[in-house]
Protein backbone atom coordinates (compact mmCIF):
# COMPACT_ATOMS: atom_id res chain seq x y z
CA UNK A 1 0.00 0.00 0.00
CA UNK A 2 1.21 3.36 -0.66
CA UNK A 3 2.11 5.92 1.76
CA UNK A 4 -0.58 8.31 0.56
CA UNK A 5 -3.52 5.79 1.18
CA UNK A 6 -2.02 5.04 4.80
CA UNK A 7 -2.40 8.88 5.18
CA UNK A 8 -6.14 8.83 3.75
CA UNK A 9 -6.85 5.68 5.94
CA UNK A 10 -5.18 7.52 9.55
CA UNK A 11 -6.83 10.50 8.57
CA UNK A 12 -10.46 8.62 8.15
CA UNK A 13 -10.01 6.59 11.68
CA UNK A 14 -9.11 9.53 13.08
CA UNK A 15 -11.43 10.00 15.87
CA UNK A 16 -11.66 13.75 15.43
CA UNK A 17 -11.83 13.43 11.88
CA UNK A 18 -14.92 11.43 12.49
CA UNK A 19 -16.57 14.47 14.95
CA UNK A 20 -15.12 17.12 12.78
CA UNK A 21 -17.45 15.47 10.03
CA UNK A 22 -19.88 14.60 11.95
CA UNK A 23 -20.15 18.00 12.93
CA UNK A 24 -20.30 19.75 9.51
CA UNK A 25 -22.66 17.69 8.57
CA UNK A 26 -25.32 18.58 10.99
CA UNK A 27 -24.46 22.34 10.59
CA UNK A 28 -24.73 21.86 6.97
CA UNK A 29 -28.08 19.48 7.25
CA UNK A 30 -29.49 22.00 9.87
CA UNK A 31 -28.91 25.47 7.41
CA UNK A 32 -30.74 23.11 4.54
CA UNK A 33 -33.53 22.35 7.00
CA UNK A 34 -33.82 26.43 7.94
CA UNK A 35 -33.86 27.42 3.95
CA UNK A 36 -36.32 23.96 2.83
CA UNK A 37 -38.23 25.10 5.58
CA UNK A 38 -38.70 28.60 4.49
CA UNK A 39 -39.13 28.04 1.02
CA UNK A 40 -42.03 25.56 1.09
CA UNK A 41 -43.73 28.13 3.61
CA UNK A 42 -43.44 30.75 1.02
CA UNK A 43 -44.70 28.46 -1.42
CA UNK A 44 -47.59 27.28 0.75
CA UNK A 45 -48.72 30.41 1.27
CA UNK A 46 -48.77 31.55 -2.59
CA UNK A 47 -50.76 28.33 -2.91
CA UNK A 48 -53.09 28.80 -0.20
CA UNK A 49 -53.15 32.06 1.13
CA UNK A 50 -52.40 33.84 -2.18
CA UNK A 51 -54.67 37.64 -0.75
CA UNK A 52 -52.28 37.60 2.62
CA UNK A 53 -49.18 38.27 0.03
CA UNK A 54 -51.44 40.23 -2.15
CA UNK A 55 -51.89 42.71 0.90
CA UNK A 56 -50.08 46.23 0.34
CA UNK A 57 -47.61 46.78 2.66
CA UNK A 58 -49.63 50.16 3.75
CA UNK A 59 -52.81 52.10 2.61
CA UNK A 60 -51.86 54.01 -0.19
CA UNK A 61 -49.24 51.37 -1.27
CA UNK A 62 -48.68 49.26 -4.06
CA UNK A 63 -46.25 47.32 -2.85
CA UNK A 64 -47.26 43.77 -1.73
CA UNK A 65 -46.12 41.58 1.72
CA UNK A 66 -45.47 39.13 -0.86
CA UNK A 67 -42.91 41.27 -2.68
CA UNK A 68 -40.88 42.02 0.81
CA UNK A 69 -41.43 37.96 1.91
CA UNK A 70 -39.26 37.14 -1.40
CA UNK A 71 -36.89 39.33 -1.08
CA UNK A 72 -36.37 38.67 2.89
CA UNK A 73 -36.49 35.40 1.63
CA UNK A 74 -33.40 35.85 -1.11
CA UNK A 75 -31.50 38.22 1.36
CA UNK A 76 -31.92 35.15 4.29
CA UNK A 77 -29.83 32.95 1.87
CA UNK A 78 -27.07 34.80 0.74
CA UNK A 79 -26.55 35.23 4.99
CA UNK A 80 -27.04 31.27 5.46
CA UNK A 81 -24.25 30.90 2.21
CA UNK A 82 -22.48 33.79 4.27
CA UNK A 83 -22.34 31.82 7.31
CA UNK A 84 -21.57 28.52 6.51
CA UNK A 85 -18.70 29.44 4.44
CA UNK A 86 -17.52 31.67 7.32
CA UNK A 87 -18.02 28.78 9.74
CA UNK A 88 -16.30 26.52 7.18
CA UNK A 89 -13.70 28.97 6.44
CA UNK A 90 -12.99 29.59 10.23
CA UNK A 91 -13.62 26.28 11.97
CA UNK A 92 -13.88 23.44 9.92
CA UNK A 93 -10.85 23.55 7.51
CA UNK A 94 -9.04 25.13 10.59
CA UNK A 95 -9.55 22.20 12.29
CA UNK A 96 -8.70 19.87 9.35
CA UNK A 97 -5.64 21.36 8.52
CA UNK A 98 -4.83 20.35 12.69
CA UNK A 99 -6.00 16.77 12.06
CA UNK A 100 -3.93 16.64 8.82
CA UNK A 101 -0.88 17.63 10.53
CA UNK A 102 -1.10 15.26 13.45
CA UNK A 103 -2.06 12.62 10.89
CA UNK A 104 1.55 13.14 9.06
CA UNK A 105 3.91 13.07 12.00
Amino acid sequence: MSKLATSYDHIRDNPRFQALVSRRNRHAYGLTALMIAVYFTYILLIAFRPQWLAMPLANGMVTPWGIVLGLAIIVLTVGVTSFYVWRANHEFDREAGEIRKDSLR
